[in-house]
């Protein structure tokens, strides 16, 4: 019955122990963030489809939250961005 959560899991801790080694290696920084962030796409992916249990959801539920987070993410960049230039122009004339 926990057999796919424990292979979930498994193949979570994996990926995080090649992104730990993948640190230590000295490859190019471009290829290392597109290592890191295609990494972090498939560990979200796992935990949204199996311990969130999206996997066993309708597509329009699955849709609505893929949608739902570079919305919010979005937003939150452009109302944050904006305060952190004026804080950053007040610190820099020190």
């Amino acid at each position: 019955m926990y057999r796919i959560y424990w292979i979930a899991w498994s193949v979570l801790l994996a990926l995080t122990l090649v992104m730990v080694v993948l640190d230590q290696m000295p490859i190019p920084r471009q290829t290392f963030v597109a290592l890191m962030l295609g990494a972090m796409t498939i560990k979200a992916s796992l935990i949204a489809g199996y311990f969130m249990h999206l996997r066993f959801e309708r597509w329009p539920l699955v849709v609505g939250i893929i949608l739902g987070l570079p919305i919010n993410a979005a937003i939150l960049y452009i109302l944050i961005v904006p305060d952190a230039l004026r804080i950053f122009g007040m610190t820099s004339g020190r």
